[in-house]
């Protein structure tokens, strides 16, 4: 019998996959509603879930692009209290950042995609990555001064 996975099985595959198996752990697996029996409309629909599957990656690819040209060279300004010798008070946080990113540029990013190597702890600029996307990064200047 072959069949076509609904989700990931860990002995068998992966998610949308089509296996021979035996009838018996077939019919288990069909009752369960693990997968489906690997009929001609089910491989169609198959198919066509795959399709646009693909089309709203590219969808949401295309929008990351987007994005990170409107954020390219794009500046930020925080206000932050200093100590002597420009060192701040704390750091400067990824959400921080996201906060002013929305108040300042009007777009929205999430905290979880700011990469900071290292936390910010000095005045002056600084260049912080964002992963809008697995494929796209974009890049700001965050401006630390004291206020």
């Amino acid at each position: 019998m072959e069949v076509i996975l609904l989700e990931d099985v860990k002995s068998l595959g992966k998610k949308g996959e089509k296996h021979k198996v035996s009838d018996g752990y077939g019919r288990n697996l069909i009752s369960k509603k693990i997968c489906l029996e690997a009929t001609a409309k089910n491989l169609n629909d198959l198919k066509l879930q795959k399709k646009h599957e693909e089309k709203i990656a590219q969808e949401k690819l295309s929008d990351a692009q987007e994005l990170a040209n409107t954020l390219k060279d794009k500046q930020i300004v925080l206000k932050i209290k200093a100590g002597e010798g420009g060192k701040l008070f704390g750091a400067v946080s990824s959400k921080e950042i996201a906060k002013e990113v929305q108040k300042q540029l009007g777009m929205e990013v999430d905290k979880k995609k700011i990469q900071l190597p290292e936390a910010i702890k000095t005045l002056g600029n600084h260049e912080v990555t964002i992963k809008l996307h697995p494929k796209v990064l974009a890049k700001i200047i965050v401006k630390v001064t004291e206020g």
